[in-house]
């Protein structure tokens, strides 16, 4: 065990000591509260950046692992660890965390120290979730984080504060039953709560287990999953935790915990339940693609702005799902991209529509209409960002959805084909909704007088679209480093031999833009149906 193994316990446990230091403060003094939670998360984002380095280029395995026993019987460990999948995560969590912070500097004045407070622990059950790599582990963070987002939400939330925690609450509990039924099972048949002794254990045929159980236990991880990503039907708790949560919650939930569900699926459906995976894929195809068009329908509908942002989630997740089932590399590649790209992209946008509601309190685009005049410099950013979320060239929207349709079209090209028409319709939402806010003439006289960003807005927003303009150009920088762990949870869904009619074979496609050691970069050869 080297000193490098501590930084992982470092990243997950320090906002907690930077909320025990909080409560130390007293209550009314919300200018040193506000400092102290946002040099805790500024340094927390500082010390997230070492995760790079410790992950070199071409790594294969979990880097910087910490395996140390916890509780005797049942056997938990306190196992840590960080590979391609997970690294880039715990950067976004800890840079979107600070971001929050600074955009509720002014809006949250009641309880602000259990607001930031609660911000710091959700942050805490985060990176714990992205870093586990024991069962146990996993379900206890994937908890933590449930209750300091209910409270954002159900005590700083809008008019229907609590029926949106509450509805929250249930969906997130009902999936972590079903998740937790099966990770007892797969204890009981193994005797340990490891992911990876029991990847192993499936991998070498010391378990095998009954196309029907598998099918059960893929289905038990897969539900809750699938309720936090959320996937089309389970996904009508989001709409209304989005509108009524606070403006930090709002970005934290969309940036970060709706990745939970599409990273779950990496880390754990496919790689332990390949068989049912790939049984299951055609449907949840399907639905990813009904989720797509579905979300961009009624997101074009909405009289609501934030909830038209929400809605576009529902889309925009549903081409991560998508690119994850189609076990092609380069949609696989282009679902773990894309996943980064919507956290930075519709993040910017629930702060932005924020920023909207601090000087109108109001949500309802009726209201708004000829903002461009009093309000130039937010209107550019506001523009900039949709830009990127509809999937301009050179921006992070892009790069994502590219790689997924085009992995996607190997396999087959009918998903593909329909998928597609969510860009289409995207670009029609977001640039329609942006006609009616910020153009034509001023209807309601108090946007006539509007205060345009300030200082402290101008740099969150300033910070956000360099990320997406650099994320866009040098898109290289985070394939190059996931191309390893995506190649690693394909090969461990090639590693069983399947019944013939249960084998969908999965065109063996490098990553874009990445090479073998020593090899050029293959070129993609154009294949049908396979």
């Amino acid at each position: 065990m080297t000193p490098g193994n501590h930084l992982l316990t470092v990243l997950t446990f320090f906002p907690a000591l930077g909320a025990l230091a909080l409560m130390i403060l007293r209550a009314d003094d919300h200018t040193w509260i506000r400092r102290m939670a946002m040099v805790v998360a500024t340094f927390e984002f500082i010390l997230s950046l070492l995760l790079i380095p410790g992950v070199p280029l071409g790594s294969t395995g979990y880097r910087l692992e910490l395996d140390i026993p916890w509780i005797t019987s049942p056997p938990i460990h306190y196992h840590m660890g960080v590979d391609g999948l997970s690294v880039f995560l715990v950067i976004l969590t800890t840079f979107l965390t600070p971001i929050s912070m600074l955009a509720s500097w002014n809006s949250v004045t009641h309880r602000v120290k259990e607001f930031f407070i609660a911000l710091l622990m959700l942050e805490v059950g985060v990176v714990g979730v992205f870093l586990s790599l024991d069962l146990f582990l996993f379900f206890l963070f994937w908890e933590i984080m449930l209750i300091p987002m209910a409270l954002l939400i159900g005590i700083w939330g809008h008019d229907r504060r609590i029926y949106a925690a509450v509805k929250f609450v249930l969906y997130t509990m009902a999936g972590s039953i079903l998740m937790l039924v099966g990770i007892l099972w797969l204890y009981n048949a193994t005797g340990t709560f490891d992911l990876v002794e029991i990847q192993r254990a499936l991998q070498t045929a010391s378990l095998v287990l009954p196309a029907q159980t598998e099918m059960l236990l893929f289905l038990a991880f897969f539900v809750a999953f699938a309720i936090k990503v959320p996937l089309f039907p389970l996904h009508t708790w989001l709409p209304d935790a989005h509108v009524e949560a606070p403006t930090a919650g709002s970005v934290i939930l969309a940036g970060v915990l709706l990745k939970m569900g599409t990273y779950g699926m990496m880390r754990f459906c496919l790689p332990l339940f390949p068989l049912a995976s790939r049984k299951a894929a055609p449907y949840v195809a399907v639905l990813a693609i009904i989720g797509i068009i579905y979300g961009a329908l009624v997101a074009m509908v909405q009289p609501n702005l934030k909830k038209l942002v929400a809605y576009s989630s529902v889309s925009h997740l549903g081409f991560v799902v998508l690119g994850i089932f189609s076990f092609n590399a380069i949609a696989m590649q282009g679902a773990i991209y894309q996943m980064l790209a919507h956290g930075i992209t519709t993040g910017a946008l629930f702060l932005l529509v924020g920023m909207l509601y601090d000087r109108r309190h109001t949500f309802e685009i009726k209201q708004y209409g000829g903002l461009a005049t009093p309000m130039p410099r937010l209107s550019a950013f506001f523009l900039f960002v949709a830009l990127a979320s509809l999937g301009l060239p050179l921006l992070n929207g892009f790069v994502g959805e590219y790689l997924i349709l085009l992995g996607t079209y190997v396999v087959h090209w009918q998903w593909s084909a329909w998928a597609s028409t969510g860009v289409i319709l995207s670009a029609c939402y977001l640039l329609w909704s942006y006609q009616r806010v910020f153009f034509g003439e001023i209807s309601v006289e108090k946007n006539k007088t509007l205060p345009d960003a300030s200082a402290r807005e101008r740099f969150i927003l300033a910070a956000m679209s360099v990320i997406i303009l650099w994320m866009g150009v040098g898109s290289p920088f985070l394939t190059r480093r996931t191309a390893t762990a995506t190649d690693a949870i394909r090969k461990s869904m090639q590693r069983q031999q399947w019944p013939e009619e249960a084998v969908t074979r999965v065109p063996d496609t490098p990553p874009v833009g990445v090479a073998s050691p020593g090899q050029p970069a293959r070129s993609l050869e154009r294949s049908g149906n396979r």
